[in-house]
């Protein structure tokens, strides 16, 4: 049976990013049924959540992971996912744990298959309720919408940062650019809080340095890098060599990417467009919104960018402070959008 996840009293700090969730984002109607997935550390905001959908109307059910398996998870089990089929809308609020991304790949898969307007809130905690949730995101979406326009007519996006970052990606139109700013469709779920714009890359070449964080659950355990960077060359769009003084980070992401043949390939270039993110805080869901570049190696969400190729792992590498130019016109200077 589904659970209950009222705390008394709900943090009304909380609701705010709470109502944008539900009413923004999602634009939950009273006729829909919604799935909100949590866990034990996570059930301050699923309440939270809960209570703005029971304001709605709308029928839901509400499910604590470590109520129906183990963690961390071997799969996502199967009363989740049958419920979350009778669905139109759902979320996921839960804490990462090391070896979970294919129980939420099996997730994503209903929800994909079913076309559900899906916010995938990863790790979220009380720091991005009050600062990337509480964003505009219809000013976040007409941004993201005006850059995803002239990147979609890109050959080449290159970027600059004064720490090191000389990175080129080259592009093509058979692979597709896709805009996840926070106002989330049937077509594609999305990241709350929202707000990037993200291609698979044709190819890229060039040193990223790292210097703000790195994603799944590596990003707990190692946060900001600002002080210890991890410097990436990438050539051909595969790793070829790793570097920081952070031995434990830069032997720990080796293994990550190498996980499988592709764990070690660029398989998304994106731009944040987030203007409510405006420092690292040290947690990917928010982080890699902050406007400017991120990478991920692995996964290139091949059923959305018409990749070719797939991978077990995706890892996010999120820099500070960018340059960036589209075939040469600077959109982007120290951080700054300039569209």
């Amino acid at each position: 049976m589904p659970d209950r996840a009222y705390l008394h009293p709900i943090d009304p700090e909380l609701i705010p990013g709470a109502r944008n969730a539900i009413h923004v984002c999602l634009r939950l109607k009273p006729q829909e049924r919604i799935t909100i997935i949590t866990d034990t550390a996570t059930r301050e905001i699923a309440a939270a959540l809960q209570t703005e959908v029971e304001g709605v109307g709308s029928e839901y059910s509400l499910f604590v992971l470590e109520h129906h398996a183990q963690r961390p998870l071997k799969y996502m089990p199967e009363i989740i996912l049958d419920d979350l089929a009778l669905s139109q809308v759902s979320i996921f609020a839960a804490q990462t744990q090391p070896g979970e991304l294919p129980a939420r790949t099996q997730m994503t898969s209903v929800v994909n298959n079913h076309k559900i307007r899906h916010g995938h809130m990863v790790n979220i905690n009380r720091e991005i309720m009050l600062e990337g949730m509480r964003a505009d995101f219809c000013a976040v979406d007409a941004l993201s919408q005006r850059l995803v326009e002239r990147a979609r007519h890109a050959e080449r996006i290159t970027c600059k940062t004064a720490h090191g970052t000389e990175f080129e990606a080259a592009l093509s139109p058979k692979l597709k650019w896709l805009k996840t700013s926070g106002i989330i469709t049937k077509d594609k779920w999305g990241n709350l809080p929202g707000g990037e714009i993200f291609t698979a890359p044709m190819n890229t070449n060039g040193v990223f340095v790292v210097d703000g964080v790195v994603g799944d659950y590596l990003c707990e355990r190692f946060g900001d890098l600002e002080s210890n960077p991890l410097t990436i060359e990438v050539e051909n769009n595969r790793i070829r060599s790793l570097q920081s003084e952070n031995k434990d980070l830069r032997d720990e992401f080796r293994a990550y990417t190498s996980t499988d043949e592709n764990s070690n390939r660029v398989g998304e270039f994106a731009i944040g467009t987030n203007t409510a993110c405006t420092h690292v805080i040290g947690h990917i869901l928010q982080d890699e919104k902050i406007p400017g570049v991120h990478i991920a190696f692995g996964h290139p969400y091949a059923e959305h960018t018409g990749a070719n190729w797939i991978s077990k792992t995706h890892i996010d590498c999120v820099g500070r402070d960018f340059d960036i130019w589209f075939d040469g016109e600077e959109v982007m200077k120290r951080g700054k959008f300039l569209v």
